[in-house]
């Protein structure tokens, strides 16, 4: 299915990104990972692929930060010599109520979450270019569309990334790169398993299919969007949040 590809993936170290991670190396693709904080479990992770006969390589790189974001995208293509599909997933929450938030909290959020996107897409988008192929897939979140008490921030931060998902599969489609989104709903991880019970009941109840996702579920839609299978989608948002914003 992704044979051969050279895939880079932000905040790969844990959750949702390993996840990615590990289903594009069973679809045959070689993984950069991208991580931050969290090198303990990249190279648990690194290990993990190893014995799984997959090739990937780990690169550390704070992508709120533009020379950094470049960074990881140069020891891709230095290594790879090229890149076919960038899955932009690293995101962070600083939750608060409106009245509550610190400037410092909707900042931060908007720094990881939007900025350090864009930065990935800019310097990605030129190595694309010159290959006129590539795949372009940014994880939002349903609260992008739907907002949520306590999350301003990410929910703007999330919205803004399907705002770029948009203008930049207008701007890249006809140099053979298609961008698409996927916006997760309420996916079993280390986040959602610290909300309190009555969260957890309340938010269950609120999902058509009556259950949280899997990370397995959003990277399958990963694997669906940077496929041939999807050549002719672009500009796109998937929902994988069991019929919750429908």
């Amino acid at each position: 299915m992704l044979k051969g590809k050279i895939a880079v993936i932000t905040g790969a170290g844990r959750g949702i990104g390993r996840a990615i991670a590990l289903q594009f190396i069973e679809y045959g693709a070689k993984v950069v990972i991208n991580y931050r904080y969290s090198i303990t479990q990249v190279e648990e992770l690194l290990q993990k692929i190893k014995e799984l006969g997959g090739e990937a390589i780990a690169v550390r790189a704070d992508i709120s930060r533009e020379e950094e974001a470049k960074h990881l995208i140069d020891e891709a293509v230095n290594k790879y010599r090229r890149i076919d599909i960038l899955v932009n997933n690293a995101g962070i929450n600083r939750d608060n109520l409106l009245m509550r938030m610190t400037e410092e909290e909707f900042d931060t959020v908007m720094d990881i979450n939007l900025k350090g996107t864009f930065f990935c897409m800019k310097h990605a988008a030129k190595i694309m270019l010159k290959q006129r192929f590539g795949k372009i897939i940014n994880i939002s979140s349903v609260v992008g569309l739907t907002g949520n008490i306590g999350q301003v921030n990410y929910a703007a931060s999330k919205a803004g990334v399907i705002g770029m998902t948009k203008s930049a599969a207008r701007e890249l489609a006809r140099k053979g790169i298609t961008v698409n989104a996927v916006a997760p709903g309420f996916i079993r991880t280390d986040m959602t398993a610290c909300l309190p019970d009555k969260v957890k009941e309340a938010s269950i109840a609120a999902i058509p299919m009556g259950r949280f996702g899997e990370s397995k579920d959003v990277a399958q839609a990963v694997c669906f969007l940077a496929s041939e299978a999807a050549d002719y989608i672009t500009g796109q948002v998937i929902c994988v949040d069991g019929g919750l914003a429908m």
